[in-house]
């Protein structure tokens, strides 16, 4: 397996893991609100035109650069109008971008270098409140933050959201986006929406542009085909969402030992209203998210501030990311596991960024409103200082580079899938500490959607992110087994793949693992016949042309093929395609001395 370190080595890298370490979190701590905002994901030559788009990692899972001719930055729906009807009546292929750029996957990308970008950057105004409905519309540009603020500036809440508040409304329905609950209609933004202002391409009659108003009692059919629409329908104007009024949030992180974590993880979810997970599967533990509605005259004062969403020092970043290349490098699996050891201690201690009062941690259970409690980003929330600190992934500087896989487990099946990733765990303890050095597997409560591209059951969604190379042929350590969960995941347990996050490969047939696909397709042709919303990866994303597997040299390294022969790995640094350890049906990139020693424990 990899080289291990000797005892005396070893407590020097627990040592150089603390010094960093404690730098890290001082950083976190002193600079929460001095950082460098993200820069625009859209850079144009000159003006608006001769332009590449990128997501706000800086790189797309294929390394590709996506290229437009022009990028729209329409601040009203009727400019948006405008815009469409243009493009249209010339014929122009047309993407939409969001502020920030968050998905990993191509989903910004038009073909070619002729194609327009449209920007929801100054889509992003409230458009009316209405507390006695309990319902606010914003225009889809506006911020997951700004529509927390918003909701609470009449008494109101979005019971649910992803925790990450850079994410734009229309970006959250193009991907189906979600936070954690079982309960009400589960956690996705989307089944809280009741209308949708959809501009499309038109006809001569239309002027060439269409502006659909849809919902759920006038217009069904096409209301569950634009609340995920990975944006091939046209552009999302604005959105209606139902509310609920104010309420708080008591909360507890609880850390246990993973030994029932396949039976609690069934039935946790059904306890707790805001139930989630961070398993820590090389260290045998499970962060238990213990997180419940109660009235909003509770007393309570809390506020959510996640330390990894905090800006942070641009030197301290570098010197991590540097660490772990050196890991790679020398196949340093004890400094791994020394430094994710450190990290998830840490943050729990710290109580992940939890203050009973918007400044200090005294102690469970922390109780605030659900605006200061749902969702957090301060690294966003910033003045310009320079790049001496960032966002912990921004690709202006050495920082954060990693991949993610993303997907949802049917919860009847999930047990079954927790005791497999356990398995290969006892074939190798140090293998996922790999996940650890990235906050652990966060697990999320979903349920099954109305929208034809939403979730089709309850499910448990996994979120691993894990060490990218910056060079694309360089072999990770212990890739083989992220390999093997993944494989397991998509094809042994039919798991959905988030349609904003992943590699290549989850992508493959995917289509096929949705029933209502064809009134899907059925919408988007009515819409968009000429197909100037699409792209070549929506396509092949749909089913619709051509495969999202790229099959080349080195393919299986990225996630953009499965392997099906060594040349797909890494040969010539001893990396050769194999069965899976305990999904025999995978094929992964296996490290031949790996092979044998494999070989040798199974005697």
């Amino acid at each position: 397996m990899a080289s291990t370190s000797s005892p005396s080595y070893g407590s020097q890298n627990a040592a150089f893991w603390r010094t960093i370490f404690v730098l890290h979190c001082i950083s976190t701590l002193v600079f929460t609100t001095i950082s460098t905002p993200p820069e625009d994901p859209v850079k144009c030559v000159s003006g608006n035109t001769n332009c590449t788009v990128t997501n706000s990692y800086g790189v797309f899972p294929d390394r590709s650069t996506c290229r437009a001719a022009n990028v729209a930055y329409p601040t009203t729906e009727a400019e948006l109008i405008s815009v469409v009807a243009a493009a249209t009546k010339a014929g122009r292929k047309m993407r939409v971008t969001t502020r920030y750029s968050h998905s990993i996957t191509k989903l910004v990308c038009t073909d070619g270098t002729d194609g327009l970008l449209i920007s929801t950057k100054f889509l992003n105004h409230r458009v009316r409140a209405d507390a006695k409905a309990m319902t606010l519309t914003v225009e889809s540009g506006v911020t997951l933050r700004q529509l927390i603020a918003e909701a609470a500036k009449i008494g109101m809440a979005l019971p649910y959201a992803p925790y990450w508040w850079g994410l734009t409304v229309g970006g959250m329905m193009g991907t189906g986006a979600h936070g954690s609950s079982l309960w009400g209609k589960g956690s996705a933004v989307h089944d809280y929406v009741t209308e949708i202002r959809m501009v499309s391409p038109g006809s001569v009659n239309d002027g060439f542009a269409k502006v659909r108003v849809l919902s759920e009692t006038t217009t069904p059919n096409e209301f569950n085909a634009a609340k995920v629409s990975l944006g091939v329908l046209g552009v999302i104007s604005q959105v209606t969402l139902k509310l609920q009024p104010m309420f708080k949030r008591s909360l507890r992180y609880v850390m246990r030992n993973d030994s029932d974590f396949g039976d609690q993880a069934v039935t946790f979810g059904k306890k707790h209203e805001f139930a989630d997970f961070i398993w820590l599967p090389s260290q045998g533990k499970v962060v238990y998210r213990m997180d419940d509605r109660v009235a909003v005259n509770t007393s309570g004062n809390g506020l959510l501030d996640f330390m990894p969403f905090r800006s942070q020092l641009s030197a301290a970043l570098a010197i991590i990311r540097s660490s772990e290349e050196t890991q790679e490098r020398f196949r340093d699996a004890n400094g791994k596991c020394a430094g994710a050891t450190l990290i998830s201690s840490t943050l729990f201690a710290t109580s992940y960024g939890l203050t009973n009062n918007g400044m200090i941690f005294t102690g469970y259970p922390v109780i605030g409103s659900q605006n200061r409690m749902m969702s957090s980003g301060s690294c966003l929330d910033s003045l310009h200082d320079g790049l001496i600190t960032a966002c912990p992934w921004d690709s202006r500087i050495k920082s954060e580079f990693f991949h993610q896989t993303t997907f949802s487990i049917p919860l009847t099946q999930v047990k079954s899938f927790i005791n497999d990733i356990k398995s290969l765990v006892k074939i190798e303890s140090k293998s996922l500490c790999v996940l650890e050095l990235y906050d652990g597997i966060l697990m999320r409560y979903v349920t099954s959607s109305p929208a034809y591209l939403g979730k089709e059951t309850e499910a448990l969604d996994f979120d691993l992110t894990y060490y990218r190379a910056k060079n694309p042929l360089a072999p990770r350590l212990y890739e083989d087994f992220i390999e093997e969960i993944e494989q397991l995941a998509l094809f042994k347990y039919n798991a959905l793949p988030h349609w904003g996050k992943n590699r290549n490969l989850a992508f493959d047939g995917v289509i096929k693992k949705y029933k209502n696909v064809p009134a899907f397709l059925k919408v988007k042709e009515s819409y968009d016949p000429m197909g100037l919303f699409s792209s070549e990866w929506t396509d092949q994303i749909l089913g619709i042309k051509g495969n999202v597997t790229i099959i080349k040299d080195g393919c299986a390294l990225e996630g953009l093929c499965i392997c099906s022969e060594d040349a797909h790995c890494a040969p010539t640094k001893g990396y050769l395609c194999r069965p899976g350890k305990v999904y025999k049906e995978a094929r992964v990139c296996t490290r031949a001395d790996d092979i044998s020693v494999i070989q040798s424990l199974s005697y």
